[in-house]
């Protein structure tokens, strides 16, 4: 009974760090249609608790010895940890030419590594890891070290990357993660600065 107690209060305080720290980040979150991000995740942490406490009741039936408030801590706190993974957003730093005003295009890639130095089209690369999890607004700066954060307009206000399909290379579409670098006297207005990616983008890169 010592050790229950032990594990309930470990656990207890570990869920309760996991499950604020959750709410914290889904205020981030992109949503869906009119939906914010953090009522969406709040439906799923719902669906998260109704999970684990049918799935605390049954292995109750095999821990015998452990208190049914324990293990639904414990089945709280691995899938809180595994709600954290899902919603992990790593923040690019984004390199652009000095003076750079436009649209930022970001293409999916079949490369390993990231190239988030853009060329004079705007244009950075994502790997496919990289590209489905970033929703993060990023730090971008230009090659002379200047942050244009004040300057960077995203898709909407629930949703900072714009994702994008451009039509056709080879008969595929190019996808996209987008936003724009307007100008000073121009700041959050979005300008919908839009180009033929299929021409601009470097072919071997490419991942449809």
């Amino acid at each position: 009974m010592k050790k229950d107690k032990i594990f309930k209060t470990i656990f207890g305080v570990l869920s309760a760090i996991l499950l604020v720290s959750l709410v914290v980040k889904l205020i981030k979150v992109p949503g869906g249609m009119i939906l914010s991000g953090l009522f969406l995740g709040g439906l799923e942490l719902a669906g998260i608790v109704f999970v684990c406490l049918i799935l605390s009741a049954i292995l109750q039936i095999v821990l015998k010895n452990t208190s049914f408030m324990t293990i639904m801590l414990i089945t709280l706190t691995l899938s809180f940890v595994g709600m954290h993974y899902q919603l992990f957003s790593p923040t690019l730093v984004i390199t652009v030419p000095n003076g750079y005003v436009g649209e930022i295009d970001l293409i999916l890639s079949g490369a390993d590594e990231n190239v988030l130095t853009v060329d004079s089209n705007g244009i950075g690369y994502l790997n496919n890891w990289t590209f489905h999890k970033t929703y993060l607004k990023p730090v971008v700066v230009q090659l002379d070290g200047t942050n244009v954060e004040k300057r960077l307009v995203g898709f909407n206000q629930s949703t900072f990357f714009g994702n994008v399909k451009s039509c056709c290379v080879n008969g595929k579409e190019i996808e996209s993660l987008s936003f724009e670098i307007v100008s000073n006297d121009k700041i959050g207005q979005k300008q919908y600065k839009l180009k033929d990616l299929t021409v601009l983008v470097n072919k071997e890169l490419l991942k449809y």
